[in-house]
Order: structure tokens, then sequence, then C-alpha cells
């Protein structure tokens, strides 16, 4: 899809208050409307009056890395992204990629200036174009128009599945071995945490850490004595959302009581509150459009604490975040995008972690250029669609029970409690299989029965 407009007019006074208003907040980014001012003269002496003319917009289908694909496809099925390619008058292009826009929202952009976009609360993947561009028409990487930089490698954290044990030691040695030091997953209480941990302890190099995702909670555990046996494992590295948003004095409690780092992402009145009272070590802030995201981070340095972002893409999305957490100073807990799962990518350049850290691009914009080959074949792939499988579970008494499980509703894998069938814990003795149509008659039966019955228990 192209989109095009007629040039609206652009003023310095314009530009100044968009930028001051962007970074107002906390003072972290009290340099910012200067340096994007100074950036915008640069690139105004150089190009002159920049416009975007069209935007090109791309719908592709992706592809896991074959050693994860199973069980990615059995959580999510294949998934798709698109891709924005952004042109000016003055033939400089801006790249971004995320969820899919309305095209309302597209034309928004078109006849603009890209410095019209400075703190962009519009669109995260679009906002990303507009500072790719920025950073291209004056020469500078990204990290500069948000000020100063405060650090050049930036912690970045792998992400998975939660699985059974074999598969979850099979993501700690291939990304151990890739460079990577933390690994997030959902906890499901499908599978028996304990169980996955032992065996990611076995085989975890001594400073890989293992971020648990509780996904707020929805299971029967006593959470805070969960969590104490969890810490005692040296791989534990934090736990994300092991409560419900609002239980702020539940959360300053389960921070006396748990030695690890307790991680915020969903959180009541967006961070205010919980940050002034102390209620986590470190906050999440996911998918946040970027105006958004330097709001907080003025938040967060003036309170002294540690934040990440975790902005799910492929490099692309990994270099804008890399300049992000560069730039922003309380930035200094691991992020994460998921680039890592994905066989392939619509960019030249690999951000690959060294030790956990991944530099900042230092060419101008994003630093990463379009490989248009791998864009067209990416628009034309056509995986097929992952059907709904059952869930085989068997219990050490010899309990067997099956739930269905449904790619578009992955949420059940990880808050089964959300369809009111069954109340489970994350220690439960148990394990579980993926039960796919074998075409056999005995599926068709349960499958048929737990449509039903909503869930299936049967004695050993």
């Amino acid at each position: 899809m192209k989109s095009r407009r007629n040039f609206p007019s652009f003023s310095r006074r314009d530009f100044l208050q968009a930028a001051a208003g962007a970074s107002a907040f906390g003072g972290l980014l009290a340099s910012t409307a200067e340096s994007t001012y100074a950036a915008k003269k640069t690139a105004d002496s150089v190009f002159g009056d920049i416009r975007i003319t069209e935007i090109e917009t791309h719908d592709i289908t992706l592809e896991y890395h074959d050693w994860i694909a199973y069980q990615l496809n059995h959580y999510y099925g294949p998934r798709g992204r698109t891709v924005y390619v952004v042109h000016t008058n003055k033939g400089i292009t801006g790249l971004g990629e995320g969820q899919k826009e309305a095209g309302d929202t597209v034309e928004k952009y078109v006849g603009t200036n890209p410095f019209d976009w400075v703190g962009d609360e519009t669109s995260l993947p679009l906002g990303t174009a507009m500072y790719d561009l920025m950073g291209k028409a004056a020469g500078v990487p990204v990290y500069k128009l948000f000020g100063q930089r405060y650090r050049r490698l930036a912690p970045v954290c792998s992400w998975t599945v939660s699985t059974h044990p074999k598969r979850m030691v099979e993501a700690v040695q291939r990304y151990s071995s890739q460079g990577y030091t933390w690994m997030k997953f959902h906890l499901s209480p499908f599978e028996n945490v304990l169980d996955q941990t032992e065996a990611m302890q076995a085989v975890a190099p001594k400073d890989f850490k293992i971020h648990y995702d509780i996904t707020m909670g929805g299971t029967e555990d006593h959470m805070f004595d969960l969590l104490e046996r969890l810490a005692e494992y040296p791989i534990a590295g934090c736990f994300e959302d092991p409560l419900e948003p609002h239980e702020i004095d539940g959360y300053i409690e389960l921070r006396k009581r748990v030695k690890l780092p307790v991680v915020l992402h969903h959180s009541a009145m967006r961070f205010t509150y919980s940050v002034l009272h102390r209620a986590a070590d470190a906050y999440m802030m996911g998918h946040s459009r970027i105006g958004k995201a330097m709001r907080s981070a003025g938040l967060f340095e003036a309170a002294e604490m540690p934040f990440m972002l975790q902005n799910v893409g492929g490099n692309m999305t990994r270099a804008m975040t890399t300049h992000m957490q560069c730039a922003f100073k309380a930035a200094s807990f691991h992020f994460i995008d998921s680039s890592e799962q994905w066989k392939s990518d619509i960019v030249n350049e690999r951000l690959e972690p060294i030790n956990g850290l991944i530099r900042v691009p230092e060419k101008p914009g994003l630093g990463v250029t379009l490989n248009a080959a791998e864009l067209d074949r990416l628009k034309k792939l056509q995986l097929p669609k992952q059907p709904k499988w059952i869930i085989k579970t068997t219990f050490d008494n010899g309990t067997r029970m099956f739930n269905i499980a449904n790619p578009e509703d992955s949420i059940f894998m990880v808050r089964p409690d959300r369809r009111r069938l069954i109340p489970l814990r994350y220690d439960l003795p148990l394990s579980t299989e993926y039960w796919d149509d074998d075409g056999s008659s005995e599926y068709k039966q349960m499958f048929a029965r737990i449509e039903r019955e909503g869930v299936v228990l049967l004695k050993n």
C-alpha cells in the first residue's frame, strides 16, 4: 500500500513546542529539544525542506528457527508483522516495523517533516521510521536525537515459551551459545516450573539467568512461597508480574521477602503510584510509543529506578530499542525484542549479543539497511496454519487431563484460569505433551468430549 498527500507548513515554533512537550517530564530529557533542533538545523542546511511523499506498507509472514518452531507454533502459530518503508522528497528512506496501523493513521505522516514527530505518540513502528529519517538527514545515530548517550552497550534478554523441561534445556543451551546471558519465559501451569528450573540449572553457564514472567498469577500458588523456592536456584534471575497490578501492598511485602528483583510490567496508574511506593525493583514498558517511553524514562530517572523496554520485532526493532536503552539513563535492565526467534530478517545487519550486550549502532539513523529481496520473499511466504490441538497432561499419580489449545487464544497456555475450568498451580507434579490431530478416532472423540465438558479428567 502507498500513501500520498500535499505538504503542510512547518515552523520553528511548532518544532520547539513538540520537542519541549515530549521531553518536559522529570528532567531526564531536558536536552532532547536542543539536540533535535540542532539536528534539524543540520538536516535543513544539507537537504532543505524534507517532506514525506510516500509510505509503503508491507505485510510479511515470519519463520521461526527450526529448533524452536515446534513449541512456538503450538503456542502462537505462524506470526506476521508489518514493515513500513517511508520515502521523502529528498531521496532519504526511513524504516519501521511492528503492528499494522489503520490507513488514516498512516496518512497522518504523509506530507509532514520527519521532525514533526519528535516524541511521537501516534505509532511506534511509524515513529521508528521518523527517527530513522531524522538521524539520516542529520547524519547522526538515533540515540543522539534523545540527548546524551549513557551507555554504548545495552543488556538484552532472549525469550521462549514454557514447554517440556527437555526443550527448556535446549533453549538455554542455544541462547547461551549465541551470547545471551538472560532468557525470559511465561510460566505455565501445564508444566512444573521447579522441574523446568532444575533441568535448566543443570546445563546453564554460571552467568546465565532466567527471567520468570508470571503473567499476574491466576493459579492457586502461594506466590511468596513459590518465589522464595525458585530464588534458591542460582539460575533464577528475576520475577515479572507475580501479583495483580493493583496489589501494591503485596508487592512491597514481596520485595522484603524475595531476594531477587521483582519487575512490574502491568502497573496500576501508569507506574506513578507504584514507583512512588517502591513496589518493584525494576519496571518494563511494553510496546510503548516513543513519546510515552520518553516521559516514563524521566520518571524512572528521577526515582533512580531501572527499567527496560519490551518491543517485539526483528533487528530493525532491536536497533531502535538499543538506541533508546543507550540514551535513557535509567534503562539499565535487559531489554526484550524476540528477534532471536526468527530464521530470517528484512534488514541486512544482525545485532548479535556479546556476553549479553548489544552495541548501539553508530551509523546515521537506525544503522540498519533494507534487504529488499528478503522482504519480497517474506511477503509471498505462506506458512500452514496451526490448528487447535490437545494439551495432554499426566500427573505423577496417573491422572490424565485433556484441554484444547488454540493458537489464536494463546493466553490460555499461561492463564488457563481465564476459561474458569480448573484450579492449577505452577508446582504440580505433572508433565505435558502436545497431541496434534493424528486422524485417529481416539483423537476426534477426545476433542469432541473436551468441547462438551471444557476439560477432561481421567482416573489412573
